[in-house]
């Protein structure tokens, strides 16, 4: 068969496709999600408060990632006074020695950025209780994680084991009105670590903002 210049061309072009499809497959495995059951990706991160501290710090404590971006509708949600229902999650677990830790993943231009003195006065102003406000603007730790959506919750065992990656809880919507009709699986979850059980629902799917990566 006599190849042409068509043939050449759709060759160039169906090898473009391939390469673009492997490169699109290799971005996608490395910003894979950890897997729960699997060890927590370990991380390292700067403070609100001028402080570096890594997830290996915590050690023998459960910890709670949650992302945040304070000008996400759901976000909103969950901050809205009444009920509070993130700031008493929060202050349940700095009861129970629980290490909560916000994330602000959101690219400096970005809804949701925040520096250092704006992350605080937010802390302050929401009657938030977190151990640690992580300044994440590179979204290292956000792309480590898998982080999707804003809120997006992980909890990680007192022996460093990944189990929960998800929602806050079951009712996907910005009404503040749906708190109160909804399953926490953070709470679930929590209680479940406290008792020695495995998590009886480890992953759900994340609602929210998308993370404002940059």
């Amino acid at each position: 068969m006599q190849i042409t210049r068509r043939h050449l061309s759709l060759a160039a072009g169906m090898a473009a496709a391939v390469a673009l499809s492997a490169g699109a497959l290799i971005a996608s495995t490395a910003q894979a999600a950890p897997a729960t059951g699997a060890a927590a990706p370990a991380f390292s991160g700067v403070t609100s408060a001028g402080e570096t501290i890594s997830l290996a710090d915590f050690a023998g404590k459960t910890v709670v990632l949650e992302w945040t971006n304070d000008g996400c509708p759901f976000v909103k949600k969950h901050y809205a006074t009444p009920p509070a229902n993130m700031q008493t999650l929060q202050k349940s677990a700095a009861a129970d020695d629980i290490v909560w830790i916000s994330v602000i993943s959101s690219a400096k231009g970005e809804q949701g950025h925040a520096d250092a003195a704006r992350a605080n006065e937010l802390t302050v102003s929401r009657g938030a209780a977190p151990a640690h406000v992580v300044l994440d603007e590179a979204g290292t730790i956000g792309k480590l994680y898998g982080a999707k959506t804003t809120p997006h919750m992980f909890i990680i065992t007192a022996d460093g084991e990944l189990a929960y990656d998800g929602a806050i809880d079951s009712k996907s919507s910005a009404k503040v009105e749906d708190i109160a009709k909804a399953t926490n699986y953070v709470t679930a979850a929590l209680e479940d670590i406290e008792a020695g059980r495995p998590v009886a629902t480890p992953v759900t799917k994340p609602y929210g903002c998308s993370v404002k990566y940059k």
